[in-house]
C-alpha cells in the first residue's frame, strides 16, 4: 500500500482545506518545495500536487510553485498533478516540465472527448480524479453536485485508457474521520485500473483497514491534514503499511 503525501497550492504556498471549501484554509507551508523535500525524506514515494487556484480558475495558477516542487525533488520519485488542467497544451507542459502523472477532474465530467484524446495522446499518463458526495460526482473545485454516479463514469474512463482512479469523499476531506474504505473497495471491485483513495485518512488504524483491501484494487491512499497536524506519523504509516503488505504477500 502507498501512502501519498499531498501538497496543496493556494496563492504559492502549501495549504489545507476542510471539504474542499476555500474559506476554511490552514496554512503549513509557505515554501512547498522545502515542503516537498521534507516528504521525501520521510520516505514518500510519490507526491500528490494540487492547484487549488487552478481548480476553481478552470487553469493552473500555481506554476512556479509547481516546477519549484518539481525541481526539488528530480526524478527522485514520481510526481502527480491536479487542479484546472482542460487542455492537452497544459497536459504536455506539464510532462515536459517533470510530472509523472497528470490528474483530469471536472473536464472528464464535462467534456469526456478532451480525457480520450489526453488518454490517447499521452498513454500511461493520465489519472481521472473523481470527488464526490453520497456517492454523486462534484466538479468545479467540489462546489457542483452532479447526477453523475461515480462506478459508472468510472467504468467508461477505464475504457478510455486512464491509469487509475483518484476516489476522493468529500464530506471526509481534511476532517480527519477516517478513509471511505467501503466505498473505495466498492469502487475497485467495478474496476481492473487501481483506485487511490482520498480524504480522511487519520490514523494507524485507517493504514491497516485499507491494507486489509489492497488485493481488492485499492493500491494507495492520499495523505492530508493528519501528517501535517501531526496526528499521524508519514514515515511510521508507511512503514506499517509496507510491513502489512509484506505479510499479506
Amino acid at each position: 500500500m502507498l501512502l501519498i503525501p499531498a501538497i496543496d497550492l493556494k496563492n504559492g504556498h502549501c495549504v489545507r482545506l476542510k471539504q474542499g471549501l476555500m474559506e476554511q484554509v490552514t496554512v503549513f507551508s509557505e515554501s512547498p518545495a522545502e515542503q516537498a523535500r521534507h516528504w521525501l525524506e520521510q520516505g514518500a514515494r510519490r507526491l500528490h500536487l494540487v492547484d487549488l487556484d487552478g481548480a476553481f480558475a478552470g487553469a493552473p495558477k500555481n506554476r512556479s510553485a509547481i516546477i519549484a516542487i518539481l525541481e526539488e525533488v528530480g526524478e527522485a520519485i514520481p510526481v502527480q498533478l491536479g487542479g484546472g488542467i482542460r487542455d492537452l497544451d497544459t497536459i504536455e507542459r506539464g510532462l515536459d516540465a517533470g510530472l509523472s502523472y497528470v490528474i483530469i477532474g471536472t473536464a472528464a465530467v464535462k467534456n469526456p472527448g478532451f480525457l480520450r484524446d489526453a488518454c490517447v495522446a499521452f498513454p500511461g499518463h493520465i489519472i481521472v480524479g473523481l470527488d464526490a458526495r453520497d456517492g454523486k460526482v462534484a466538479t468545479e473545485g467540489w462546489s457542483k453536485l452532479t447526477g453523475h454516479e461515480v462506478v459508472d463514469l468510472a467504468k467508461k474512463y477505464e475504457d478510455y485508457g486512464v491509469e487509475a482512479i483518484i476516489y476522493t469523499d468529500i464530506g471526509r476531506d481534511g476532517m480527519l474521520t477516517g478513509i471511505n474504505v467501503e466505498a473505495s473497495v466498492h469502487l475497485a471491485q467495478s474496476l481492473t485500473i487501481p483506485v487511490i483513495a482520498s480524504g480522511g485518512l487519520s490514523s494507524l488504524d485507517d493504514v491497516r483497514a485499507l491494507c486489509a483491501v489492497e488485493g481488492e484494487g485499492v493500491m494507495a491512499a492520499i495523505a492530508g491534514r493528519a501528517i501535517y497536524d501531526g496526528s499521524l506519523d508519514f514515515r511510521r504509516a508507511q512503514a506499517l503499511a509496507d510491513e502489512l503488505g509484506k505479510s499479506a504477500a
